[in-house]
C-alpha cells in the first residue's frame, strides 16, 4: 500500500515538476537553444598538444592545460562492453526504458529517505549530462537547489527530444570527471590502467564506473563499491588492483616529457612512468619546442621510422656501454638539401637522471670536431693544401695566459705528416699549428658564419684552444655546420616543418665549393684515417660518407658528427651531470649509432661521392723520405696551389710570423722612469723579416724584423705586414702611470698542468685538447 501511494506521488512529483518548470523558466535552461550532439563532440579540446610526423602520424603528446586532463572523444562502439554495463549498473539501470527522468527511481529514492535510509538518489545520465552542457546546472557545495533540479529535469527530457540513446551516453562517457582533474573516459582509463577503453576488463571498468558518484573516495571504498557491482564476495584482489591504480595517477607528472616509448606506427600505447598520452612518446623535446596551445596538432618535418630507429640505436648502444659510467646521449638526423629535422632525440629517456634535459641544444665542448673548420680556412686562404705538410712534434705556445702545450690523446708524436692525415686522424698538434696561419679571430668568424651562434665571446676568450675544442657549442650548432660542408660550403638554418623557413635566419657561405670539397674528400679517406684509427673502424661505411669523431677534455663528451649524400647525421654521447665517461672515446662511444644509421637511412639507396667542382685539380705527389702516412699518390688542389714534390722547407723559407707583444698583454708604464726609456719591443721572425712592415693603430711605425716603440696609454692594434698583404694582427694594452710596474704581463708566473696552460685551470676556459 505504501509503494503506491509513493506511485502517486512520484506521478503527482514529475507532474508539478513539469508544470514547474514550464511556468518558471527561472533559469537558462529554457531560454537556450539545445545544442547538437555533434556540436558537443567538435567542442572537445583535449588537454594534450600533438607533434605529428611529416605522414601525419602522431609520434608525440604533450600536456599543455595544467587545470585539467582531457585526451581523444572515444566512440561508444571504441568503448569496452563491461565498461557499458558497470556505468548502466552503478549510475542508470533503465537508462534505456525512460526519457530523461526515471520516475521509478524517484520513488525508490523517496521511499529510502522516508525510511531514513542510505540512498543513491535518482539521477539519469540524462540528467547528469545535462549538468555537465549547462553551467547553471553543476552541483554546488550544498548539492543542487530545487529550482536547479526541475531544471536539470527538464533539460534531460528535451536532450532526449532531440538526441538519441547512444550519443546521450557517448557524450557523457567522455564529458564526465572521473577522478582529481581526469575528465573523460580516455583520460581515465590511460591514467589508471595504461589502457585504450576499449581494453578494459570488467574489473577495471567496475572501478572506473564507481569513480563516477564518488571520485574523491579512497581505493578500498572504491573497490567495496566495485565489488557490490560484480557482485564479489571477496574484495580483496580487486583493493590491490585499485591501490596499484590510485598509485599509478598520483605518481603522474603535470608535464612529461622524458618519455620515449618504442610504440611502433600500427600501435599506440601508454607509457609507463605516470604519463597519460595514448600516442607514442617518440619526442619530447622537439614537442616542448614546437607545441603551445592545447588541443593543436602541429605537423613537423620528422620521420618516424628515422626517429625509431635513432631511439633504438642510441638506447642499445648505451646498454652496451654498461658499468662504463655513460647514461646519456643525443642524435640529430638532418635532410642535407632542406635542412629539415628528420629526427631529434634529446636524451637516452629511462636511462637518464635528467631526462628533461635537451642533449641536441645542451653545450658541451666540442673536442675535435671543429678541426674540419680549421683546416679548411688555411686551405681557402693559400696558406695550405691537402698535401702540405705540418710536424706532429711538442709545442709549447706563448700565450697571455701562459704557455699552451697542446698534445695528442695517445701521448705521441708522428713527425711530418701531410694535412690529409692529420685531418683525417684528428692530431691535436697540427690542427694549432694550421690555426696559426689564418688566426683565431678569423677562425671565429668562419664558425660563426657556420652557424656557432653560442660562440660569443671575443677570439682571445678562446685562444689557441678554439683549434681543439675547448669552446662549447650544442650538437644542433654542429650538426647543421657539418651539413654545410655536405652542401658544399653553403650554410643554412633548419627546418621544423616540412616545406617552412626558419625567420630571423640567413643563408651564408661558409667555404667555398673547392675548399669544401677537398674538406670533404679527406673526410671520406678511410686509408687517411688509418693513422689514428687503422683501416677496420666503425667509421668505414659500405657507401661514400664522410665523417669526424670528438671527444673532449676527461672524456665527458663523445661527439660523431658526418654525412652522406643525402643525410647528415649527429651524435652526441656523454653525462648530463658532467662526469667523465671511462676509457670511451668517439669511435667507441658515438660512432657505433651513426654507424647503425647511416646504414638504415642508406639501406635501400647507395651514398654516391660528390662530383668534383670546377676550379679543382687532381695531381700526382710524392713526399721526401721519412714523412708519416704519405705514400706517393694522387691529391685534390685548388687551381693554382698544386705541386708535386714536397718536402721539408729550410729554416730560411720559415711563414713569416709576429713574435711579440702576445695577443691581449697588459703593459704599465713606471711613473719612477723617464718616458725616453720605457719601450716595448715589436719582434717578428721567417722568410723575410726584413722587410715587413709594422702599423699601430692603421698608421706605419717603420720597417725590419725588430721594433722599439714608446708606449701610448690606451687600447692598441699591432699589425705585420708584408708586400701590402696583412700577416697577422694582436691586439694590447698600456695603462698608464698609476703603477711602478714595469713592462710586464698581467699574468703572474705559471705551473705545468695538464690543460696545457702552466697555471690553475680553473682561469681558464676548459679543457684545451681534443682528440678523436
Amino acid at each position: 500500500m505504501l509503494l503506491t501511494v509513493l506511485w502517486l506521488m512520484s506521478g503527482l512529483f514529475g507532474a508539478n515538476l513539469a508544470m514547474a518548470a514550464g511556468a518558471t523558466g527561472m533559469t537558462g535552461i529554457n531560454r537556450m537553444v539545445e545544442p547538437s550532439f555533434e556540436q558537443v563532440r567538435a567542442q572537445w579540446q583535449s588537454s594534450q598538444a600533438r607533434l605529428l610526423d611529416r605522414h601525419g602520424t602522431v609520434v608525440h603528446q604533450l600536456r599543455i592545460d595544467t587545470k585539467v586532463r582531457r585526451l581523444d572523444w572515444v566512440a561508444l562502439e571504441d568503448m569496452s562492453a563491461a565498461l557499458l554495463s558497470a556505468v548502466l549498473l552503478s549510475e542508470d539501470r533503465r537508462f534505456y526504458e525512460h526519457n530523461g527522468v526515471d520516475w521509478r527511481g524517484v520513488a525508490n529514492a523517496s521511499l529510502r529517505n522516508l525510511l531514513n535510509q542510505k540512498t543513491h538518489g535518482a539521477s539519469t545520465l540524462s540528467m547528469q549530462l545535462a549538468g555537465l552542457l549547462e553551467p547553471q546546472l553543476a552541483r554546488g557545495r550544498n548539492g543542487r537547489s530545487w529550482s536547479q533540479k526541475f531544471d536539470q529535469a527538464r533539460a534531460a527530457q528535451r536532450l532526449e527530444a532531440h538526441w538519441r540513446k547512444d550519443q546521450i551516453f557517448e557524450a557523457y562517457l567522455n564529458l564526465a570527471p572521473f577522478r582529481g582533474e581526469l575528465v573523460g573516459i580516455d583520460a581515465a582509463a590511460h591514467a589508471l590502467f595504461g589502457k585504450q577503453p576499449i581494453g578494459l576488463n570488467r574489473w577495471e571498468a567496475a572501478l572506473l564506473a564507481v569513480m563516477l558518484r564518488a571520485p574523491n573516495a579512497s581505493a578500498d571504498r572504491s573497490a567495496r563499491r566495485a565489488c557490490g557491482i560484480l557482485e564479489m564476495n571477496d574484495c580483496t584482489a580487486l583493493e590491490g588492483l585499485a591501490r596499484l591504480a590510485f598509485a599509478r595517477l598520483d605518481s603522474a607528472k603535470p608535464v612529461q616529457v622524458s618519455t620515449l616509448s618504442h610504440a611502433s606506427n600500427s600501435s599506440l600505447q601508454g607509457s609507463t612512468n605516470g604519463s597519460i598520452s595514448r600516442a607514442a612518446q617518440l619526442a619530447p623535446h622537439l614537442a616542448r619546442t614546437l607545441l603551445r596551445s592545447a588541443n593543436e596538432s602541429v605537423r613537423s618535418s620528422l620521420d618516424m621510422r628515422i626517429q625509431q630507429a635513432a631511439i633504438a640505436a642510441l638506447q642499445r648502444h648505451l646498454a652496451a656501454l654498461a658499468g662504463r659510467q655513460v647514461d646519456d646521449g643525443a642524435v640529430l638526423v638532418l635532410d642535407n638539401q632542406s635542412g629539415e629535422v628528420l629526427a631529434w632525440v634529446g636524451s637516452s629517456g629511462a636511462r637518464s637522471a635528467a631526462a628533461h634535459v635537451d642533449g641536441v641544444t645542451a653545450m658541451r665542448q666540442a673536442g675535435s670536431t671543429l678541426k674540419p673548420f680549421v683546416y679548411g680556412l688555411a686551405i681557402e686562404d693559400g696558406w695550405l693544401t691537402a698535401a702540405s705538410l705540418l710536424e706532429d712534434a711538442p709545442l709549447d705556445l706563448a700565450t697571455a695566459s701562459g704557455l699552451y702545450i697542446p698534445r695528442n690523446y695517445d701521448n705521441q708524436f708522428k713527425g711530418l705528416v701531410p694535412v690529409r692525415a692529420a685531418l683525417a686522424s684528428s692530431l691535436n698538434i697540427p690542427a694549432v699549428r694550421a690555426m696559426q696561419f689564418s688566426g683565431s679571430d678569423r677562425l671565429l668568424d668562419r664558425l660563426r658564419r657556420a652557424g656557432f651562434d653560442s660562440l660569443k665571446q671575443p677570439s682571445d676568450f678562446y685562444g689557441h684552444s678554439l683549434a681543439l675544442g675547448g669552446a662549447d657549442v650544442s650538437l644542433l650548432e654542429l650538426t647543421n655546420a657539418y651539413r654545410a660542408l655536405a652542401n658544399r660550403g653553403q650554410f643554412s638554418p633548419v627546418r621544423f616543418r616540412t616545406g617552412s623557413t626558419t625567420a630571423g635566419s640567413a643563408t651564408s657561405t661558409v667555404f667555398n665549393e673547392t675548399t669544401a670539397f677537398i674538406i670533404n674528400d679527406i673526410l671520406s679517406d678511410r686509408n687517411a684515417r688509418a693513422l689514428t684509427f687503422g683501416l677496420d673502424n666503425v667509421l668505414a661505411t659500405r657507401s661514400w660518407s664522410a665523417v669526424k669523431t670528438g671527444t673532449s677534455k676527461d672524456m665527458r663528451d663523445n661527439w660523431c658528427i658526418g654525412f652522406s649524400d643525402r643525410y647528415t647525421v649527429g651524435v652526441w654521447v656523454g653525462n648530463f651531470d658532467g662526469q667523465p665517461m671511462w676509457d670511451v672515446s668517439g669511435v667507441a662511444g658515438a660512432a657505433p649509432i651513426w654507424a647503425d644509421l647511416m646504414a638504415l637511412l642508406h639501406r635501400e639507396s647507395a651514398s654516391r661521392a660528390p662530383p668534383p667542382p670546377a676550379g679543382v685539380i687532381r695531381q700526382s705527389i710524392e713526399f721526401d723520405p721519412g714523412v708519416a702516412a704519405a705514400p706517393r699518390r694522387e691529391e685534390w688542389f685548388i687551381a693554382g696551389t698544386e705541386q708535386q714534390l714536397f718536402r721539408v722547407a729550410p729554416s730560411g723559407g720559415q711563414r713569416l710570423a709576429l713574435l711579440t707583444p702576445l695577443e691581449n698583454t697588459r703593459f704599465a708604464l713606471d711613473p719612477d722612469i723617464p718616458p725616453a726609456s720605457q719601450t716595448i719591443l715589436f719582434s717578428a721572425q721567417g722568410e723575410r723579416a726584413s722587410d715587413a712592415v709594422w702599423r699601430l693603430n692603421g698608421r706605419d711605425l717603420g720597417r725590419g724584423a725588430r721594433l722599439s716603440w714608446s708606449p701610448q696609454p690606451g687600447l692598441q692594434t699591432l699589425e705585420l705586414w708584408l708586400n701590402g698583404r696583412l700577416i697577422e694582427a694582436r691586439k694590447f694594452e698600456v695603462r698608464g702611470a698609476q703603477s711602478r710596474l714595469k713592462k710586464v704581463s698581467f699574468r703572474p708566473a705559471l705551473s705545468y698542468s695538464e690543460t696545457g696552460f702552466r697555471d690553475d685551470p680553473k682561469r681558464h676556459l676548459g679543457g684545451m685538447y681534443g682528440f678523436g
